[in-house]
């Protein structure tokens, strides 16, 4: 009943899983998965219920996949983008398409969605593969982690619009983030740095920041910010760019 859990394995073992129409088991003798409503893959002479050879593969119900996608919303940092899919996931009827929906307008969020349902089904998979090892008396295999941090990056497009101004752009030419700065001296001070609300949380801010900096060092330059309290959460990244804050403004409105 032992068998190996390759690459090839597990992307069909997935690709059954998500079937919600039929019922599926894995021949281990053959190493594929198969379609137990399909009558014409079936051999006479062949015993599918021989559990030394067949076993079903793992469940996977709508209801898991709604979790899935709860799991995935809850983890949004892009408040606009969370809301709407949370307001998908509460409809009456229609869930899974509405929420396919609403990631449909939105691109590079679509495609980490994937990345996250691909890697967290994966992960079902050599569970349930651990616990039959387990029953063999194996040790459990593990998981490598897997860093999908550039995967939404990557679908942008950097560059560089002035001495004083990058900005980033979708696949698509549109405007997703920009940094511009001025220069008094040997100080350069950033002036502005704005994401688009759908594509907060992504990272981009971050490497906008990077370039410049970079630019920076091959000057010679101090770089200087003022943040805005409702932004103070980006304090964590300019620290870890080795910022240190020198004043606090206060302001008092009339």
């Amino acid at each position: 009943m032992r068998f190996e859990l390759d690459k090839a394995l597990i992307d069909d073992i997935l690709f059954h899983m998500e079937n919600q129409d039929g019922t599926f088991l894995l021949d281990l003798q053959e190493g594929y998965v198969i379609d137990m409503d399909n009558h014409d893959t079936f051999e006479d002479d062949i015993d599918y219920e021989d559990e030394e050879r067949f076993i079903s593969i793992p469940d996977w119900s709508p209801a898991e996949g709604y979790r899935l996608m709860e799991r995935f919303t809850a983890g949004l940092k892009n408040p606009v983008l969370r809301d709407q899919l949370s307001t998908a996931l509460n409809r009456n009827k229609g869930v899974f398409r509405a929420f396919r929906d609403v990631l449909s307008q939105h691109p590079e969020t679509e495609k980490q969605w994937y990345n996250f349902k691909d890697k967290e089904m994966k992960n079902e998979v050599i569970n349930w593969y651990n616990a039959l090892r387990e029953e063999w008396g194996l040790e459990p295999i593990g998981s490598e982690p897997e860093d999908n941090s550039g995967l939404v990056l990557e679908d942008f497009v950097i560059r560089e619009e002035s001495d004083n101004c990058f900005i980033a752009e979708t696949a698509a030419g549109e405007l997703a983030a920009k940094i511009k700065t001025c220069l008094d001296g040997a100080v350069l001070t950033i002036k502005t740095l704005e994401v688009e609300p759908e594509y907060r949380g992504m990272g981009i801010g971050k490497t906008l920041l990077s370039k410049m900096l970079e630019k920076a060092d091959t000057q010679k330059l101090d770089v200087q910010i003022d943040l805005p309290v409702e932004s103070d959460f980006f304090s964590r990244s300019l620290l870890l760019e080795n910022f240190a804050p020198c004043m606090k403004r206060f302001l008092r409105k009339r």
